[in-house]
């Protein structure tokens, strides 16, 4: 199974701010486009889905961002998956229809496998992918000055 972009850029946008937790500003848009060189279009989608799911806390205005609503130990990866995924059918058999779809037994056996994917994810938090903190920050591109041009 594989996740949308839209999933994946959701999950990255959330491991970024898990592992900065003693940051006292808020997140900008303009940050997380430049860190992931994504529109900012589209980050802004995310990040407007995310803050309605509970996963981030929005603030409006000159002075506004986003942070983490909660601690990364509190979000689990199954259900924020489950949140962001528009469908989770691993198949189509309605467009175009299949004719076996009255006998078939591989919707039930790919749901099973989709339901144990998911029991897996479901073991998981945002703080155990981000354990490694200080490797996945040195990853990242020093936005001391270029952050600050942006706003």
């Amino acid at each position: 199974m594989q996740l949308t972009r839209y999933t994946d850029f959701g999950i990255r946008i959330l491991m970024y701010l898990a592992v900065q937790p003693e940051r006292e500003t808020l997140f900008r848009i303009a940050e997380v486009t430049s860190v992931f060189d994504l529109s900012s279009n589209h980050v802004a989608k995310i990040i407007h889905q995310l803050g309605k799911l509970g996963y981030l806390q929005t603030i409006r205005g000159k002075s506004g961002g986003f942070k983490l609503a909660k601690t990364a130990d509190q979000l689990h990866l199954g259900q924020l998956i489950r949140d962001l995924e528009h469908s989770l059918a691993p198949i189509d058999c309605e467009s175009p229809y299949c004719r076996f779809t009255p006998i078939c037994k591989l919707k039930g056996v790919l749901g099973k496998a989709v339901a144990a994917y998911l029991a897996v994810l479901d073991q998981y938090t945002l703080a155990d992918i981000v354990d490694n903190r200080s490797d996945i920050l040195a990853t990242l591109p020093d936005l001391s000055i270029s952050v600050l041009q942006l706003d």
